[in-house]
């Protein structure tokens, strides 16, 4: 467990850590940054697997779409859920949409957490109540002063929950599965970046574009090894409350880029990056006990 917490908060990170480099790459747009984010992800992705020598997920999953044809069509919708939530993650910070996404992943570890209960019958520790309610408290906040909420954040809240559970009811929640959902949205990837303003016979018109794109893939796969080994190691319930560390994150990126947070918001803020500590002081804790029994 406290391995899947380390891989957690490393995974979230890397994809604050990605928010930003959107930015970086002008001139493409939302669209073609993820056409190249999926292109790239994929041999990485797969080189992963590979050294990593976990294979035999890919083999067993592939043996089983073969075995039964309709599980194909579960693969399919799970490749597009991905997909979707991939190409939003690129796409908002370059249209000033950054803070949406991110109060989506601020509610989507209460999702998650609705989720692990009613549908798996999971159960939190003392320590996991308390950050849920702190937690609930700066989501109820943002609910109260907003009055709303946008579609951007509605699609990350329970986009995700349902990718999760989908992917589980398959049998297809590890690395294996991963794969196959990126293979699966390649043609839309290349097709993206044909129908883009800067093709690829336009990349040599401008240089950067020759380091940044590789980079791209690096940070893309690693982040998303990361969260799916925490995905498999963790409760849904524990792993959907470690999902707070990357929405804050993602406000600081969004500050950087220009976006601001108004007085009220920080009644939103606040009690969330306490459930934040929460977890991180329960998970001390863990490590500490852990470290005491290994010396007895």
């Amino acid at each position: 467990m406290l391995k899947g917490i380390t891989f957690s908060v490393i995974g979230s990170a890397l994809f604050a850590v990605l928010y930003y480099y959107s930015t970086l790459l002008t001139p493409l747009d939302g669209e073609q940054i993820f056409g190249w984010r999926t292109l790239l992800t994929f041999p990485f992705l797969t080189a992963f697997i590979w050294m990593t020598r976990q294979q035999h997920m890919v083999i067993t999953l592939a043996k089983r779409l073969a075995a039964q044809p309709q599980l194909i069509l579960f693969a399919i919708a799970t490749s597009i859920m991905l997909g979707i939530q991939l190409w939003l993650f690129m796409w908002a910070p370059l249209h000033g949409r950054a803070l949406n996404v991110s109060l989506g992943y601020f509610l989507l570890p209460l999702t998650m957490l609705l989720t692990g209960r009613i549908v798996y019958g999971e159960r939190l520790t003392r320590w996991q109540n308390l950050a849920a309610g702190f937690a609930a408290i700066g989501v109820f906040n943002e609910f109260y002063q907003i009055g709303t909420l946008s579609w951007e954040t509605l699609l990350v809240a329970f986009g995700y929950p349902g990718y999760f559970v989908l992917r589980r009811k398959i049998q297809a929640a590890n690395l294996g599965g991963l794969w196959f959902d990126m293979a699966l949205l390649l043609p839309a990837g290349v097709w993206f970046i044909l129908t883009g303003k800067v093709g690829f016979d336009m990349i040599g018109d401008h240089q950067a574009l020759y380091g940044l794109i590789p980079l791209l893939g690096i940070l893309s796969s690693m982040a998303l090894v990361f969260y799916i080994l925490a995905s498999q190691m963790l409760p849904l319930s524990l792993f959907g409350l470690l999902g707070y560390v990357e929405p804050v994150l993602l406000v600081f990126v969004a500050l950087v880029l220009g976006e601001t947070i108004s007085g009220t918001q920080w009644l939103t803020y606040i009690p969330v990056w306490i459930a934040v500590s929460l977890l991180i002081l329960e998970g001390a804790v863990g490590l500490r006990r852990m470290h005491s029994n290994q010396h007895k």
